[in-house]
């Protein structure tokens, strides 16, 4: 069998895009063209279709993009017809005000069950030092970004999503059982009052479903572009959700189909206006 030559060899090895870089160019052509062929994207990169679908699901995920079905969508396993949302570039600072504002409403939580994804990511690194406080979670960047800190960190085990380095799988759910949460902590793929908390995939959702299952309370960190979006997975009824920190470009309308379930509404960033609002319902609510 013919060998190839070292020139060759690092050719091949010179094609290869790191995934961040992968997904820049993914989100350049949305934003050119509103349309995504991943056969052809796949051929460009050199990587295979799933791996593309893979890119999608974590830019969604992290509201860079948004998958839209039918019409020209109907082949759904050879194309993505995706609208480009410019204002998630935006998100980061947001995401990381609603992780610093979520670590002020713990309320002497002990034990701890923290979601996957960056706005969870955003809240552990802004949590303080708490020795007696014990954090479980599924995501191995979230476990090893506590792993350092005077905090007992307990990262669930199980399958591993490789592009999200999220734990799934029975053996996931079998550790979560072990555990009764003071506190959930998650993100969010989408929340609305219709449809509730939604995940991108079934073993996404069914992770975050057992940990509010075993959880006396529930927050939940939204930026706004993911306040009234729903995605395929659902992961539970809206009022299962005690407290939600979101920013104030989240949808008036929606937020107050969601106070009338009874969610606690707070704007990360803006105290003044979470006090205005709570009046607001408060009044309303007197009426």
């Amino acid at each position: 069998m013919p060998r190839q030559s070292p020139s060759k060899r690092q050719a091949r090895k010179d094609q290869v895009v790191h995934p961040a870089d992968r997904r820049h160019r993914i989100l350049a052509r949305v934003a050119a063209e509103q349309t995504i062929h991943v056969a052809e994207l796949a051929r460009e990169l050199g990587v295979s279709e799933m791996t593309i679908r893979r890119d999608i699901r974590r830019l969604e995920r992290d509201g860079f993009v948004r998958q839209t079905y039918g019409g020209a969508t109907a082949h759904i396993t050879r194309s993505f017809d995706v609208a480009f949302n410019a204002r998630a570039l935006q998100h980061s600072r947001e995401k990381r005000l609603i992780g610093m504002r979520t670590t002020e409403l713990m309320d002497g939580a002990r034990v701890v069950f923290l979601g996957i994804g960056t706005t969870a990511e955003q809240f552990a690194r802004y949590l303080p030092h708490h020795s007696e406080m014990t954090i479980v979670t599924a995501s191995l960047p979230i476990a090893s970004l506590l792993g350092t800190r005077p905090v007992r960190t307990v990262a669930i085990g199980g399958s591993v999503l490789r592009d999200e380095l999220s734990c799934n799988g029975p053996a996931a759910i079998r550790a979560l059982e072990r555990y009764r949460f003071d506190l959930a902590v998650i993100g969010a793929a989408g929340l609305s009052a219709r449809w509730g908390i939604t995940e991108l995939t079934d073993e996404e959702a069914e992770i975050q479903r057992t940990a509010i299952d075993r959880s006396d309370r529930l927050i939940l960190m939204a930026d706004g572009s993911k306040i009234g979006s729903a995605t395929n997975a659902v992961v539970a009824g809206a009022e299962r959700i005690d407290t939600l920190i979101t920013d104030a470009s989240a949808s008036p309308a929606e937020l107050d189909r969601l106070r009338e379930l009874g969610i606690r509404v707070v704007f990360a960033g803006r105290p003044g206006l979470d006090a205005r609002t709570e009046a607001q319902a408060a009044a309303g609510g007197s009426q």
